[in-house]
């Protein structure tokens, strides 16, 4: 997903976080699950992925590294990142 983020980015002109809500919210209206995925709000599923980033906009930049430190599945956490070595 990082490298879709950054071809979206360095190719279709598009910003971070334009690229960020078209793979989150206009992901999950195409699949018509906008009422509890795709977002951060009140009533809605809480999948969250957490990222070793500083900034958001550097998602997009670190696409051939897996950044992503934990996950949450409706707030519970799912997995977490094995650091090598």
């Amino acid at each position: 997903m990082p490298f879709v983020l950054s071809v979206a980015c360095t190719h279709m002109k598009m910003s971070p976080a334009e690229a960020i809500v078209a793979a989150t919210y206009n992901g999950a209206c195409a699949l018509r699950l906008q009422g509890t995925k795709g977002s951060l709000e009140p009533g809605k599923d809480a999948d969250i992925a957490i990222f070793e980033a500083t900034d958001y906009r550097e998602l997009a930049y670190w696409f051939a590294v897996n950044r992503c430190h934990e996950t949450l599945l409706k707030g519970v956490r799912y997995s977490a990142h094995l650091a090598a070595g």
